[in-house]
Order: structure tokens, then sequence, then C-alpha cells
């Protein structure tokens, strides 16, 4: 697949990352800076590879995530709208979409009739184990793209073991660059 201007395969170094540490910003700011700059990374090379892998939307993507996370059952709608920062009306759409697409369930709450649980199917379930190899690789090289090798790997020590063990065996390693100060500085 080509790149689109939308989707460049090397995105220029977040400034953030080049460690201006004498700037206006105080270290903690320069540190949430950081932290968008790897979500924007993120979200934009994962874009397309959900769309390809699980021909959904990425908001529909993070709605599965989510309900992935529930180890019984689901999530109420409003729940899910809460957590995604949502206008319940939007979600109420997005939800449709993924049901009609097989990929979740809806039903009613059964000590508030008003209450809708929406709920992952084994279809999702099965599409989201057989994707993850896929959606861990895009995770780290975008995170890899944006942040020194010393905040990938703080970033790394956050996130579950075996998680990046597959695409950092498989990802180019970021060339060395100046550092920013850590937040904890």
């Amino acid at each position: 697949m080509a790149d689109s201007p939308e989707h460049p395969a090397d995105l220029p170094p977040c400034p953030s990352a080049q460690g201006a540490g004498a700037g206006l910003l105080p270290p903690e700011l320069r540190g949430w800076m950081l932290l968008l700059a790897a979500t924007g990374a993120v979200e934009q090379r994962l874009r397309s590879v959900v769309k390809e892998r699980l021909d959904v939307s990425h908001d529909e993507f993070l709605v599965l995530c989510l309900l992935a996370e529930q180890p019984q059952g689901g999530l109420r709608m409003t729940r899910v709208a809460e957590l995604l920062g949502r206008p319940k009306t939007r979600l109420t759409y997005q939800i449709a979409c993924l049901q009609h697409a097989g990929l979740v369930t809806r039903r009613s709450v059964c000590e508030d009739k008003r209450g809708v649980e929406v709920a992952l199917t084994e279809k999702a379930r099965a599409m989201l184990r057989e994707a993850s190899g896929a959606l861990a690789e895009t995770v780290t090289g975008a995170l890899a793209h944006v942040m020194g090798p010393e905040q990938c790997a703080a970033m790394s020590g956050l996130m579950p073991k075996g998680a990046t063990d597959v695409a950092a065996e498989s990802e180019p390693q970021p060339q060395p660059q100046p550092q920013p100060a850590t937040v904890s500085d």
C-alpha cells in the first residue's frame, strides 16, 4: 500500500523528543507533550491496520478494545461513552454498526430497563486475537518513531510482559538521539 499524505511512512521526529531541555515548558508538560505525540503517532498508524485487518473504524476499534478488557460480560453504554469521552448519540451509532457486523451484542440490564450493556461476540474475539500481532507491531513501531530508546523502554515497562516481545524482534532499533529531561527531573 502506498503511503498517503495522511499516513506517511516517516514522520518528522517529535520536537519534545529532541532534547529541548532549556525550553519554557516545565518537565511535566514536556512529558505530557511527548505522551500526546506518542498517542497521535500510534493512532495514525493504527487507523490503516485496523481498517485492513478488522474492517472497522478507529473509533469502533476503541469500543472493541474496551469491551475486550472486560473479563465477564460487557459494559453499559453510558460507561463506554464516559471512558471514551464520546457523546452517547455517537456511541449508539458506532454500536449499531458493530452489532450489524456481528461484533457486539446489546442487551437490557435487568435492574434498569433504560440501561443497555454491550459485549463482544466470539467473532470479534477471534478477529482481535488474529490481529493482535500486527496491532502490537504497529504500536511498538509508532512509539519507536516519536520516542527515544529510553522513553520506549519506560513505556514498554508499563505494558504487560509479552505485549512488545514479538514487535521488538522485527522492528529496527531507533537511532540514538538527544533525550528530553524526564518527568521525574
